[in-house]
């Protein structure tokens, strides 16, 4: 390194080194140069440390620089200064500093081996989501056609907003959320899923996720039982194990949750988790039937129902369909929805449509987990809802989600006739790729991933044994193209495990 961007000081056998292009300033450089010696005992207790003439010369810096970082040193308790003699290394630094400094990590107090953390930690690893890239690629599940997103005029309508922005905005807001934008979810959620709310009863959130956390940390005690439909989605089980929930699971038709199946498991449960308008992982609907009868057992058994209606806005044929929410005439059920779903996942942006008896519970316990999502976010979706712009971007969602279902179809029918049987899809973002008997999706789901191509495992959303492997094939993030050339990938995958 050369002289002009490197500078050296040597106090008897000590090097300190500064570095003129380095982000972190000089005078924190020398402070942490002399901390570290002092700590790793190659500057012992009451030796005299140069003088802050000498080391501003030796290291060819400003004296300021120097009596700034002496000011932190003797402030922090490493040196003292005496008058008329200059400053010292300080005797009263605890022993066991030192010493952990001279032996290393392993002398820090209780510290052996892993750290100790919670019991419960171990059993939510198993809920952690799949990793995947920042990035979608065929087939991540779940991502939104992010790349039809109108920024241009999100952008206009939050620097609109921004100019005008009043400093009580700076604050922080009502733990409910904005109002007008709950005024705005209510009339929406009213007109397109028939939802019966008021904005009273709209909790503004960050996710669906931590809306299903709310409810779990006002409903749930440990030990309750709750309802889980069988597969489900990871994030759902972690928060329900995360409550200390007996988790419950119910098998999964093609009319949806077996309520047979259910009640004969645990006709008194607490809480019922589901997501009947497009099951996650499987794609099914749920009967009216089956809506009904659950919404009958809640009502005898004073049970609650969490609709989880995460992507239910992408219906491929006809309008949405009503929520089970709609249909309730008991109170029974918690309505949780997203626009990280419809808009895009950045947003974090999400609500709960609570019955108006457990308000006055929800709203302390969301005030305590996070008071409040980022304001000018929520105004700016307020508009973007309020002047239509909403209403139009999702019937141009629906046409392009559409769209590349169908280029997911012709590719796999293309590529993989017989080794790959796909669920024709009429809602969401995803649909199931069912594999041959016998073949490990978890084989396959890696193999895809050595390829470039993210393919979850269906196996890993049971609880239960899985009836059949099978692969989650998202569709909603990426091109057409890209889902010919992700489809090509998968069968090279495919017929690579199957040898």
């Amino acid at each position: 390194m050369a002289l002009s961007e490197s500078r050296l000081a040597h106090i008897a056998e000590l090097v300190i080194t500064l570095d003129s292009n380095a982000a972190e300033p000089l005078h924190r450089q020398l402070y942490g140069g002399i901390r570290e010696a002092i700590l790793s005992g190659r500057l012992p207790a009451g030796v005299r440390v140069p003088s802050t003439r000498r080391l501003a010369e030796d290291l060819r810096v400003s004296r300021s620089t120097v009596l700034v970082a002496f000011d932190q040193l003797e402030a922090e308790g490493y040196i003292v200064g005496a008058i008329g003699s200059g400053s010292y290394v300080a005797s009263s630094i605890p022993d066991h500093l030192l010493q952990d400094r001279r032996e290393g990590p392993a002398a820090v107090p209780g510290a052996h081996g892993a750290p100790r953390v919670a019991a419960r930690n171990h059993e939510l690893r198993r809920f952690l989501p799949v990793p995947s890239g920042l990035y979608p690629r065929a087939f991540t599940a779940g991502v939104p056609p992010v790349d039809e997103f109108p920024w241009s005029l999100w952008h206009r309508l939050a620097a609109r907003r921004d100019r005008d922005l009043p400093w009580t905005r700076l604050l922080h807001g009502a733990t409910t959320g904005f109002r007008p934008l709950r005024e705005a979810i209510a009339g929406h959620l009213a007109a397109s899923r028939g939802v019966r709310c008021t904005a009273d009863r709209v909790i503004v959130c960050s996710s669906a996720q931590e809306a299903l956390e709310l409810v779990c940390k006002v409903l749930v005690d440990p030990g309750d039982a709750v309802w889980l439909e069988d597969p489900a989605w990871s994030g759902s089980r972690g928060a329900l194990a995360a409550a200390g929930a007996r988790i419950v699971p119910v098998p999964v038709d093609r009319e949806g949750l077996m309520m047979e199946r259910a009640l004969a498991a645990e006709p008194n449960a607490r809480l019922a988790l589901v997501t009947p308008s497009h099951q996650f992982p499987s794609g099914v609907t749920m009967t009216l039937e089956r809506r009904l009868a659950l919404l009958q057992w809640a009502g005898r058994a004073g049970a609650w129902i969490v609709e989880d209606d995460y992507d239910s806005e992408y219906r491929h044929g006809g309008r949405p369909l009503t929520a089970l929410q709609g249909l309730d005439t008991g109170d029974r059920v918690l309505y949780i929805g997203t626009f990280n779903k419809t808009l895009f996942p950045g947003l974090r942006l999400g609500y709960l449509v609570a019955p108006g008896s457990l308000m006055e519970w929800l709203l302390p316990m969301r005030g305590i987990g996070g008071q409040h999502a980022p304001t000018l976010d929520q105004i700016t979706l307020a508009d973007f809802i309020v002047e239509g712009h909403y209403a139009r971007h999702l019937r141009r969602l629906r046409v392009v989600s559409r769209e590349r279902r169908d280029a997911l179809l012709a590719a796999a029918r293309r590529e993989l006739p017989d080794l790959l049987e796909i669920t024709d899809a009429d809602t969401g973002l995803h649909t199931v790729g069912w594999l041959p008997p016998g073949v490990d999706d978890n084989r396959v789901s890696a193999a895809a991933f050595e390829q470039g191509v993210e393919a979850a495992p269906l196996s890993r959303h049971y609880i239960g044994p899985c009836p059949r492997a099978g692969l989650l094939l998202g569709y909603g993030g990426v091109t057409p193209e890209e889902i010919e050339a992700g489809m090509r990938k998968l069968a090279v995958a495919l017929h690579a495990t199957l040898g």
